[in-house]
């Protein structure tokens, strides 16, 4: 009889999911994704390089378990410094300082600057073969370079990003504290010189194969994308995540935006139409940056909002699995008692949307 049970215990295996999963190991079959929705810290960038700052930001993880863990920005250039030589320091520093805590890190690969003195790429790059590697923007309507973005339309400058992803994934995918990793914004910015409509086009093309092949590089890991602009593309880009089974997330939660909550008849819709009905199929990662603290619309003309209110609408209105909290000067500590006020018994993703998403096989804590 024991044997008889052994026999269909082992043939009937794969309906009870990946056996690593089952141990409590890091999950190995496409599809099983390490899965720790909830509340994320995200430090400014000048943080990660003050150790202080960092020490007292641990000590905040510590006291609020409302905080699943960090979500930190890594620029391409510090990650390859050369063409093909990757340097993974900084992350693997802050996987180690965070496993004592029992919390997770996702990153943010910075492609975009908003700094006119920071090309996001590395300096190989800047050559003709790659036209630069990145293109000046500026805010619309004015003619002075606000940053840079990624000349990704060429395919010099895909395949090496690609590259980047597939060393990464090698690297990290089956690391149990490496919870996620994204890509940033897909708003173009005004350029500085002309960008014609093949290239801009092809630059979305790219940017969709980009995530696919972090889907492929990243099996087991939360994949995502921030999306934005422009309104006209959202609904096919949308439909292509949802396919790919990455992410969808934003760069900010303004709640009073006229642009991002944009619904008129016949017209392109705003981003935050997609995510209620994206919602228990991909992912959903927002993230509320420093301005959204100051103004309920980016053009300064809305109100200033509570903690509370910004919470309800990332969790509410925008059902997120995933909410990731800046960690801005004069904010960060009413971010702090808020979080901490929230009951975790039976929820530890903070009242966040906890359910593993259809684009998944199956999801492991």
């Amino acid at each position: 009889m024991q044997l008889l049970f052994l026999t269909v215990l082992v043939l009937f295996w794969p309906c009870l999911g990946d056996p690593a999963a089952i141990a409590g190991e890091v999950p190995t079959t496409p599809g099983v994704v390490k899965w720790h929705p909830g509340h994320y810290y995200a430090p400014m960038n000048f943080m990660r390089a003050n150790p202080n700052i960092m020490t007292q930001i641990y000590a905040e993880l510590r006291a609020t378990p409302a905080l699943r863990g960090l979500q930190v920005r890594f620029a391409w250039p510090e990650l390859e410094p050369e063409e093909g030589v990757y340097d993974f320091k900084g992350i693997e520093k802050i996987l180690a300082e965070l496993a004592p805590l029992n919390k997770q890190l996702v990153i943010l690969l910075e492609l975009k600057s908003f700094n006119p003195q920071v090309l996001p790429v590395p300096s190989y790059m800047r050559t003709e073969a790659y036209e630069g590697g990145a293109f000046p923007f500026s805010t619309f309507g004015q003619h002075t370079p606000r940053g840079y973005n990624l000349k990704l339309w060429n395919s010099g400058v895909r395949d090496r990003l690609v590259a980047l992803l597939a060393e990464l994934g090698k690297r990290f995918n089956g690391q149990p504290g490496f919870e996620g990793i994204g890509l940033p914004e897909t708003a173009f910015g005004q350029p500085i010189e002309l960008v014609s409509s093949h290239d801009t086009d092809k630059y979305y093309d790219n940017l969709l194969d980009v995530q696919r092949q972090m889907r492929a590089a990243f099996p087991n890991t939360l994949t995502y994308q921030f999306v934005n602009y422009p309104r006209e593309i959202l609904a096919e880009f949308v439909d292509h995540l949802k396919a790919i089974g990455s992410g969808l997330g934003g760069p900010d939660i303004f709640p009073d935006d006229p642009g991002l909550n944009f619904d008129h008849p016949n017209k392109p819709k705003g981003i935050y139409l997609y995510y209620p009905h994206m919602s228990g199929m991909i992912p959903l990662t927002p993230s509320v940056m420093q301005a959204n603290y100051d103004n309920t619309r980016h053009d300064g003309k809305g109100r200033v909002p509570t903690i509370a209110e910004l919470l309800a609408f990332g969790r509410d209105r925008l059902r997120a699995n995933y909410l990731f909290w800046t960690r801005a000067p004069g904010h960060f500590q009413q971010v702090l008692d808020q979080l901490q006020r929230i009951p975790l018994q039976g929820n530890p993703a903070g009242g966040l949307d906890a359910a593993c998403p259809k684009a998944y096989v199956s999801c492991v804590e």
